[in-house]
């Protein structure tokens, strides 16, 4: 072939230029779109912008590399998930922007709350556990009947509670046990007892 028949004229710009300035379009003569790469995303971003929304600059990334939307960071593909599914193989977002969505996700699906949210919640509990008063508060506690969100507390705390069923007569129960009250009941018939009040 040729250089001229190597190039083409874009019917927007009305350059010639290389072949693989084009995208391919199987059904048209030479297999190529009448406009050249460049001028396609022109216009897709025109378009985009005349119904309100916008388009994101192009980046270019060294190879090896990917830009994350999200932070809007390029990092070395070590940093990324793959994924078979994505036209490049890997995830949308980096490891540690995907682990954030991913986060705030879980906790917006499974208790309504936003990370404002959560973080003002930690806050009134002045950054400790709502139990112990104590520890660092990582676990947000909920009312498993309701789903109302108590508070946020230590792993201990909420694993005890979790171990108590969420029943405060066990909670008092094991308090007044603490407390050096021994919990001792009273047989009163057979499989029948008392409790001390």
């Amino acid at each position: 072939m040729t250089d001229a028949q190597q190039a083409k004229r874009c019917s927007r710009c009305g350059e010639r230029k290389p072949r693989a300035a084009f995208a391919i379009h199987r059904l048209l003569k030479d297999g190529l779109q009448s406009q050249c790469r460049e001028c396609q995303a022109e216009g897709y971003r025109l378009r985009q912008e005349a119904k309100g929304r916008t388009v994101r600059a192009k980046v270019s990334v060294p190879p090896g590399h990917k830009r994350c939307p999200d932070c809007e960071q390029i990092k070395p593909h070590s940093e990324w998930e793959r994924n078979k599914t994505s036209s490049d193989g890997w995830s949308s977002y980096c490891r540690e922007c995907r682990a954030r969505r991913n986060r705030d996700s879980y906790f917006r699906r499974k208790y309504g709350l936003t990370q404002e949210e959560l973080r003002a919640l930690m806050e009134q509990q002045g950054g400790v556990c709502a139990i112990c008063l104590a520890a660092r508060p990582e676990h947000v506690d909920h009312d498993h009947e309701t789903g109302a969100v108590r508070g946020v507390l230590c792993f201990s705390c909420n694993a005890a509670l979790g171990q108590l069923k969420d029943r405060p007569d066990a909670a008092r129960r094991a308090a007044d046990y603490l407390e050096g009250n021994v919990w001792k009941p009273t047989l009163v018939a057979s499989g029948v007892y008392r409790l001390p009040s």
